[in-house]
């Protein structure tokens, strides 16, 4: 696992990295996940807590979208105080605690187009709306402020308090009895209790003239009026908040006694005659094209508006089909935050450099000046490939365009050809490996070329390893990437089989930083708890191209054991006939086939199987039921579940002898949906696949 940066400096360095995900495997991710994981929470404290942010909101959008992005992609490394399930951070010391009557939720980002018509999709499948249904929307300006709730109880306001975490913030009271924008005594008939939420901001105006007050009586200067803002209701004194000139727009909701509108448009209605600003932008909207249309109007007048907005939200008009959609972990469902895009940057691409991955893959990863896009510095964009960049003709030396935004990895949108130099010549991608120098070559109807020389490639060779010791794999503690690095190039270990020899090399481990008695003890320890190992593990460690989690048992309750699976597979045998067997297996196609004879045909890879298997001890599978509800049904998952995690419910239902596909076919026997169930539902209902909510499913499985 990364170690996770101590001081404040270098949590606020850490950025979003570049790497695809698709091309990660799980260790590198568990790595930058814990580093995500520290960084967010460290920003949050700063913004929420501290109101003094270290980035800007466009940098911490990007951290966070891609923690969202790795968790997506390795859904098992998500836990449960994962920066996904937080919501702000813990109300600070120095004011007191107020805990939440409702959450206060953050909200889900969106940043294209598509983004917005897949939440209305979304929002209209978990209704069982046709589109001739309608479904209203209101659109509102995202004010850059700070979180508020407010309490009243008959009419009067008895109680202020920031976010916080979502579930428990700051009392803030005292301070806001000092605010003249916001009411103390409702106007009208408000019910007994009534919550009320918004956004405290100040206005650009307000805040210039507060830091020329500032730096003219030598204090603090603040970066932005959403820090001014934050930093002037939190204020020991309140008499210094009363001196701010704080505003406030309501736009939402808590706790309320009595029902006041039955749609949220009626409810800001309603506001307005309470007393309350309520942003006088916000639009009722019937359509996709009606909420596009306002966000852009809103986007091309923002540098108009008196005080900073980063975006526009949307959200589902009936406050009782916001009660059916309900919420996820940190944000309900209901609502989605259009997020502005980031301002786009010029730069000068000074090299290409070819990245080469555990299976071989060529990655190209183009070297930039840096330049300062959306509140970050970039350096690096990756290029995917070579199609790639032959498709957008880019050049070592090329000026080009490139954007962070929604994509938290850097893009390069095109090359400015007025700006190419004379003598600029096209990229030839490299036909040999940059890091030994062996043939690199594409396969047919693929889009990457690959080192031919396996694990005998360095660069191959330590992205095996660190699979091989990865959490899905022989998962063992205190045996990460950097230790895989440093013990690689001390030459300690070159084959997996090596780590097993660790333990006679104790007293040279001892002469490293960062090395005591104990430690030693741990990792040795750590070692010989992974002697005895699954088949489908061993063989998902192997690191096969092609073959996943999934294929590695499907493998391994095919052959039963190693010796079955290398003889059926060997130099000698009838390697037709073992392609031929391995099509026959559910889910392994021809080409999949080809991966696997390959590698166990490899002399060097057969040579490391064995001398492996020499150190460890392969336990057969555990055989699923053959007599319950679901053996030798077809499962698929879609949605979230509330009971256990996708991996959880793959894992029980495949030990009750179910096969679980990533798709829905004719061949699929059940579809279960948890909430946000997409497209899957859609085609199930068309394929006349029977669709199972998560309780009929518990039930069918009497659990």
């Amino acid at each position: 696992m990364a170690k996770v940066p101590a001081s404040d400096e270098a949590l606020a360095r850490i950025t979003a990295g570049t790497k695809d995900p698709a091309h990660m495997d799980m260790l590198e991710a568990a790595d930058e996940l814990a580093l995500l994981a520290a960084a967010i929470a460290y920003h949050d404290k700063r913004y929420h807590g501290a109101d003094d942010p270290a980035v800007s909101d466009a940098v911490y959008d990007q951290l966070v979208a891609r923690n969202r992005a790795l968790e997506a992609r390795f859904p098992s490394l998500v836990w449960a105080d994962s920066p996904s399930a937080r919501v702000g951070s813990p109300a600070t010391v120095g004011f007191g605690k107020v805990q939440h009557a409702r959450p206060m939720l953050s909200l889900n980002n969106g940043f294209s187009d598509e983004d917005i018509t897949d939440f209305v999709a979304r929002v209209r499948r978990f209704l069982s709306l046709d589109d001739s249904d309608e479904l209203a929307l209101t659109a509102e300006p995202k004010i850059d402020g700070l979180s508020l709730s407010l309490r009243y109880e008959g009419g009067r306001l008895t109680q202020a308090a920031t976010r916080g975490d979502g579930s428990e913030g700051e009392d803030v009271t005292a301070n806001i009895m000092q605010v003249d924008a916001i009411p103390k005594q409702l106007a009208g008939t408000p019910p007994v209790i009534l919550e009320v939420r918004g956004e405290i901001y100040m206005d650009r105006v307000d805040f210039l003239a507060l830091n020329e007050a500032q730096e003219a009586s030598g204090g603090k200067l603040f970066a932005n009026p959403r820090n001014a803002a934050a930093g002037s209701l939190r204020q020991k004194d309140a008499s210094v908040t009363s001196g701010r000139n704080l505003r406030f727009f309501a736009y939402s909701m808590g706790e309320c006694s009595s029902e006041i509108a039955p749609t949220h448009w009626d409810f800001l209605a309603t506001l307005t005659g309470f007393g309350f600003a309520v942003n006088g932008l916000s639009a009722r909207c019937l359509s996709v094209a009606e909420l596009l249309e306002t966000y852009k109007a809103i986007g091309d007048a923002r540098a108009t508006f008196s005080y900073d907005i980063d975006g526009v939200v949307y959200k589902v008009d009936r406050h009782d089909y916001q009660t059916r959609l309900g919420q996820v972990a940190r944000a309900p469902r209901w609502a989605l935050a259009h997020k502005f895009p980031a301002k786009q940057a010029q730069t000068i691409i000074r090299a290409i450099d070819i990245q080469v991955g555990r299976t071989g893959a060529l990655t190209p990863v183009a070297r930039l000046e840096p330049i300062t896009v959306g509140g970050v510095v970039v350096s690096n964009a990756t290029l995917h490939n070579e199609d790639e960049i032959n498709r957008k003709d880019i050049r070592i030396g090329d000026t080009v365009v490139i954007q962070r935004a929604g994509d938290v990895i850097p893009q390069i949108v095109r090359v400015i050809a007025d700006h190419r130099l004379p003598d600029s010549a096209e990229y030839q991608f490299p036909l040999l490996c940059p890091v030994c120098g062996a043939d690199a070559i594409r396969p047919e109807g693929e889009a990457l070329r690959r080192c031919t020389n396996g694990v005998s490639c360095e660069a191959q060779r330590l992205e095996w390893l660190k699979h091989f010791v990865s959490r899905d794999a022989f998962d063992i503690e205190g045996l990460g990437a950097r230790q895989i690095e440093q013990f690689s190039e001390l030459g300690w270990v070159k084959l997996p089989a090596d780590i097993f020899r660790l333990h006679d090399r104790q007293e040279e481990i001892a002469t490293l930083d960062g090395y005591g008695e104990t430690s030693i003890r741990n990792l040795m320890n750590s070692i010989e708890t992974r002697r005895t190992i699954g088949l489908e593990r061993f063989i998902y460690a192997l690191g096969i191209r092609q073959v996943g989690q999934a294929t590695a048992r499907i493998l391994a309750l095919h052959y039963d054991n190693l010796e079955r699976l290398l003889t059926a597979i060997a130099p000698e045998a009838n390697n037709e006939a073992a392609a031929a067997e391995l099509v026959e297996i559910d889910q392994v196609g021809a080409l999949m086939a080809s991966d696997i004879i390959t590698f166990f045909l490899a002399p060097a890879n057969r040579d490391m199987v064995i001398d492996l298997a020499s150190e460890v001890t392969i336990t057969p599978p555990d055989r699923p039921a053959d007599d319950s509800p679901v053996s030798g049904k077809t499962i698929v998952f879609t949605g979230t579940l509330a009971a256990m995690s996708r991996a959880e419910a793959k894992a029980r239902a495949e030990s009750l002898g179910a096969k679980v596909s990533g798709s829905v076919s004719a061949k699929t026997d059940f579809l279960v949906a948890g909430a946000d169930a997409g497209s899957k539902a859609r085609k199930a209902g068309e394929l006349g696949v029977t669709v199972l909510n998560e309780d009929a499913w518990l039930a069918l499985i009497n659990l």
